[in-house]
């Protein structure tokens, strides 16, 4: 019997998939694996129990990842599971920045009770003129899964699109329009484009990467959009680029001191992936990330250890290791399970971290399990089966 608990509230339709081989507890302590959403976990004591963390989302900044790492603690996210609805809320953000919808909507409701309003509306109407996404270029900097959808719809509305991602994953590449300008220079996009779009995790070399300095490159009148994170934007630079005329709207996703309230700035409060639709979809592909860790012992898309699948186990047993990345752990394993044949194994590496499974014809004493522990850099082992 496993045991889950929740910090946040998760969809009802993803809770759905575990089995009766799960229990949902209502405490931290004592549970294998924990679901959460925007909850802030760098605080917490997490117990010795504690197997796995499924982030409902994709960013994971409330997450201590190397403390997690440390632990043996595998942390899971949902990447493009809330794709769609990101990539709606950035054109609805385009579509603000381009034409002064919230004005307009602001003046006709100071309208109430105004019986003249359809005439006054007719002269007002010009101070909230815009112009058409239709043969402008957007530039959008990261193809991942949100990045990838931007491009391809964007094509829809008769954009030029460009895109950079020196990193792009293959899958990535094969969904892209072919229409879409790939770039190899991210300067290449401030020089050419009337929209700006980014799509990158928060990193440190990804931190404030538009600064004042890109924003010299840029077009003048040019429009940034930030859904992936504020700290990717030197929001000060920002506005002190609207001021100067620099930049026409910044609009953002994520409210702070620095933009709320600012000429120029429009921001949402967190919508990103706040429907119902990617709150399922994110619920769902967690809690089978879960299972698959769980049950398996496999990894898929976690952001501390490597992703590493053996498929289902149909030997006796089978041993999951979280362990450092360093020469000569794997050996020492292998030696001390040697009086078992290991019928498969795959061990993966992550930078610092590393994971290996291993299929064996015969269970594992727990001695043996015990002598594998002791070794110098092993952080977790389980029989999985």
């Amino acid at each position: 019997m496993f045991r889950y608990t929740c910090l946040n509230p998760i969809a009802q339709v993803g809770l759905n998939g575990f089995t009766d081989d799960y229990e949902k507890v209502d405490s931290l302590e004592g549970a294998d694996a924990v679901l959460v959403r925007s909850a802030k976990m760098l605080e917490m004591e997490l117990p010795e129990s504690l197997l796995a963390i499924g982030r409902a989302g994709a960013g994971v900044n409330n997450i201590p990842l190397d403390r997690c790492a440390e632990q043996g603690i595998v942390v899971f996210n949902t990447p493009g599971a809330n794709a769609n609805g990101v990539k709606e809320l950035v054109f609805a953000g385009m579509l603000m920045a381009a034409r002064d919808i919230i004005g307009g909507a602001n003046w006709t409701k100071s309208q109430a009770g105004n019986a003249e309003v359809s005439a006054q509306a007719e002269k007002e109407k010009k101070q909230f003129a815009g112009t058409e996404l239709l043969g402008k270029k957007l530039g959008i900097i990261g193809l991942g899964a949100i990045g990838v959808q931007v491009a391809n719809a964007a094509t829809h509305f008769g954009m030029d699109v460009y895109g950079y991602d020196p990193y792009i994953s293959v899958d990535a590449a094969w969904n892209l329009s072919r229409s879409i300008h790939h770039i190899n220079d991210v300067e290449d996009i401030y020089r050419q484009c009337d929209y700006i779009t980014i799509h990158v995790p928060l990193l440190d070399s990804t931190r404030k990467m538009i600064n004042a300095e890109a924003l010299a490159k840029m077009k003048q009148g040019v429009v940034l959009l930030n859904f992936a994170r504020d700290l990717l934007v030197d929001e000060e630079a920002v506005l002190a680029a609207i001021k100067e005329g620099k930049v026409h709207r910044y609009v953002s996703d994520f409210p702070n001191p620095t933009t709320v309230g600012q000429e120029g700035v429009i921001v949402t409060p967190h919508l990103g992936a706040s429907t119902a639709e990617s709150e399922e979809n994110c619920a769902v592909m967690a809690v089978k990330e879960l299972r698959n860790f769980l049950e398996n012992g496999n990894i898929r898309n976690s952001v501390n250890y490597p992703n590493c699948d053996l498929g289902i186990c149909e030997t006796e047993s089978r041993l999951a290791i979280c362990h450092r990345n360093v020469k000569g752990i794997l050996s020492q394993c292998t030696d001390v399970l040697s009086d078992t044949n290991i019928h498969n194994m795959s061990n993966t590496s992550k930078g610092t971290y590393a994971y290996t499974l291993l299929d064996m014809d015969a269970p594992v004493s727990e001695e043996t399990l015990e002598r594998v522990r002791n070794i110098k850099g092993v952080l977790n082992v389980r029989v999985v089966k």
